[in-house]
């Protein structure tokens, strides 16, 4: 036996390594939370269902569930990466996790890679699940746009994610539930989403879940490219969100 075979090699892990094990336990600590995320795609699929199903309210076009259900994806996403995030990390600051973690080797940047990642495979599988109630219902998305629909809520997850981590930083965790909770509220209910809002364009793009929501109609019922006034909103909205949130981030 040489004598080197026992010699420590103490050092920082690679980053990437880093960021592929912290991702794993924040999927894997979210998953737990079942209820949560179950709870996160109750609205929209119920939203879904009763405007799809019905004719409760005016749809533009003729494809009814065409419209809406990438709408009700659109606030899947922003139920989990927005208020279900801001209130999951406004209580890990308030119990101490995030003071544990800050003297791990993890820094505050693959902390917040790390939590945006698990969140956007996250939603890729409520997406899925919320899709997947859409089809038996009756919808028929074009599969030729499914790049652009997913690059659309990779932008839209990592604005979330940003808006989610300012809110749980800046504010007390009673306080982040309320406003997370608000904004989801407002967003339901004026962001044209589902029910659909006379003369939103142009300037209604700048809302994150109307310009992921355009996007994906775009991709999944016309079978179109995803508009460019979607991306530079999704761009403008995940650039200035990530940038506050790395600024006003804390540990404690």
């Amino acid at each position: 036996m040489s004598s080197g075979t026992f010699t420590p090699a103490p050092g920082r892990a690679p980053t990437a390594t880093l960021l592929a094990k912290h991702t794993r336990f924040e999927i894997m600590l979210t998953a737990r939370r079942g209820e949560a995320l179950v709870l996160s795609m109750a609205v929209p699929v119920v939203a879904m269902l009763a405007a799809g199903l019905t004719d409760v309210i005016r749809i533009p076009g003729d494809d009814r569930l065409g419209w809406v259900v990438p709408g009700a994806l659109a606030l899947t996403v922003m139920s989990t990466a927005l208020t279900g995030q801001a209130i999951t990390v406004g209580y890990e600051r308030f119990y101490g996790v995030l003071k544990r973690l800050g003297a791990s080797p993890l820094s505050r940047s693959g902390l917040l890679v790390s939590k945006t990642a698990a969140i956007f495979a996250l939603v890729l599988v409520q997406a899925l699940v919320v899709a997947a109630v859409g089809v038996a219902v009756g919808w028929r998305p074009h599969l030729g746009g499914l790049a652009g629909a997913v690059g659309v809520t990779l932008l839209a997850t990592i604005a979330y994610s940003g808006i989610a981590l300012v809110l749980a930083s800046v504010l007390r965790p009673e306080t982040t539930t309320a406003a997370a909770t608000l904004l989801y509220a407002v967003m339901l209910a004026g962001g044209g989403a589902i029910f659909p809002i006379p003369g939103l364009s142009g300037a209604g793009l700048l809302v994150p879940v109307a310009a992921h929501a355009e996007g994906l109609r775009a991709a999944l019922l016309d079978n179109a490219a995803v508009p460019a006034g979607c991306w530079y909103a999704l761009g403008l909205w995940s650039v200035v969100s990530v940038y506050l949130a790395a600024r006003t981030f804390r540990w404690e």
